[in-house]
């Protein structure tokens, strides 16, 4: 029988608060109940916003939360050759694309598409060029040393998968922003030809996630519903690259009381600052509804 694996993934990009404790609560109950282990994963591949302080502030809150993981915990700005061969392999293949388009070239070749899909649930969905770079253009574009995107083209993914890409679904365990449960049928399309990497930053978080998940061995991604679309691209990107299936279980996101999501900017909510006020592990567990 497959043991139980799941994460708690974290960036450690400000300090974590009320939300993200109910996130490593839920990921690390599930495990302990199966009988299997939760892991941490320090996913930091933004190392403009990402800071040795607060990767050592997200090991400190967990501890007092009482959470306790296996070692050593995986840090993704350590391993950007791993996700760099996987970006290779399907540069090989044919499946991605540089893209030099600006933002702003994107929103107005958008407004000049009478048939564009739109906004998706992650913003403007960008269905690929109308016709590819030709070499020597990309060549003079990459001697001027201009920046550019790695983008996962669904058009190539199709042509790759054949009647495979159609048929492509995940199992939702827990529920999805829409009620989606069980067996979910995966479309990419809702999100484009997403970026996996740019010139700067050898990948993304679908990249890194994707890879990190499977060589991990984990057997159920544990995470808020504010990732549910996202699963979409990752199960192709698991296709495409041979990977294991896991199951997913997302789970609501808490809410203030004017019914506003918490973020890292609200300090205020921060369990730095609700441990300063008094409050206890157990007073976390009890607010977040656990």
């Amino acid at each position: 029988m497959t043991r139980f694996i799941t994460r708690f993934a974290p960036s450690p990009t400000g300090r974590l608060h009320l939300g993200h404790a109910f996130s490593a609560l839920t990921a690390f109950d599930a495990a302990r109940e199966a009988g299997g282990v939760c892991l941490l994963r320090i996913e930091d591949i933004d190392q403009t916003r990402c800071t040795p302080a607060f990767e050592a502030a997200i090991f400190e809150d967990l501890a007092w939360l009482g959470l306790n993981w296996p070692q050593p915990v995986r840090r993704q700005s350590d391993h950007m050759d791993d996700y760099a061969r996987a970006l290779e392999r399907l540069a090989c293949e044919g499946l991605v694309y540089r893209c030099f388009k600006t933002r702003k070239e994107i929103a107005e070749e958008i407004g000049r598409a009478p048939h564009h899909p739109g906004e998706g649930p992650e913003g403007v969905v960008y269905p690929g060029p109308q016709a590819p770079l030709s070499e020597a253009e990309e060549a003079e574009r990459l001697a001027r040393g201009e920046p550019y995107a790695w983008r996962l083209s669904l058009n190539a993914s199709r042509d790759a998968l054949g009647a495979r890409y159609d048929a492509l679904s995940f199992i939702e365990e827990g529920e999805g922003p829409d009620g989606e449960h069980g067996v979910v049928t995966a479309r990419p399309d809702l999100l484009g030809d997403v970026i996996l990497a740019r010139k700067d930053v050898g990948t993304s978080y679908h990249m890194a996630c994707v890879h990190d998940d499977a060589l991990q061995g984990v057997t159920h991604v544990i995470r808020g519903q504010d990732l549910f679309f996202a699963t979409h691209v990752h199960r192709l990107l698991q296709a495409l690259l041979d990977l294991p299936v896991p199951v997913w279980r997302h789970h609501r996101l808490l809410t203030d009381a004017a019914g506003k999501r918490f973020a890292k900017r609200d300090r205020s909510e921060t369990l730095e600052a609700l441990r300063a006020a008094g409050l206890s592990p157990a007073d976390i567990r009890q607010r977040a509804g656990l």
